[in-house]
């Protein structure tokens, strides 16, 4: 018996407070979502892409807690690589084109 699967409160485990935790993560990426499309200015659009992908990564982290599965932090680790990368990248393009943040 893991930690996850021990009883905490009113016979809800870990796992249960932590799925729920990643559920209320998930809500939260519907208004940064709504923020990527309808954002006034590039600058907020980045911004809020760069949440979506740092949001997902801890989704993908408190899944792999919860379900115990290892391999959802190796993914959650690439996709934050890959959205740092893509934060630079954007940035770089922004800059360059005359859009100084």
């Amino acid at each position: 018996m893991s930690l996850v699967d021990a009883p905490l409160a009113a016979g809800y485990t870990l796992g249960d407070f932590l799925l729920v935790a990643a559920a209320g993560f998930a809500v939260l990426a519907v208004g940064m979502l709504y923020r990527a499309v309808v954002g006034p200015t590039m600058q907020d659009r980045v911004l809020a892409v760069n949440v979506l992908g740092t949001n997902t990564v801890v989704i993908l982290a408190i899944l792999g807690a919860a379900l115990g599965e290892p391999t959802f932090l190796d993914i959650a680790l690439v996709y934050a690589l890959l959205n740092f990368l893509m934060a630079i990248a954007i940035s770089k393009f922004t800059v360059e084109r005359g859009g100084v943040l």
